[in-house]
């Protein structure tokens, strides 16, 4: 998984470190929510269960490239 300097650094915050890298793939590989945003990044959402939270993912323009990597409080279920 290729990722930017910012998500190592953002990574070793309190609230991130429990994020696992298997849940990021998840949310790569199957989103339940996609939206592009102006800049060109990617926004991925997928509901963590065992969390019983969404982990939105915001990846660079080119798809695969994982910038940022947190728990998303304002996600809605309705939304998806």
């Amino acid at each position: 998984m290729k990722t930017t300097l910012y998500f190592e650094y953002a990574r070793q915050r309190p609230d991130r470190t429990r994020i696992h890298i298997e849940w990021i793939q998840q949310v790569i590989d199957c989103p339940e929510r996609i939206e592009i945003q102006a800049n060109g990044r990617i926004k991925k959402w997928a509901k963590i269960v065992k969390e019983n939270k969404y982990l939105r993912m915001i990846l660079l323009e080119d798809g695969e490239t994982v910038h940022n990597a947190f728990f998303d409080r304002s996600f809605r279920e309705e939304e998806a």
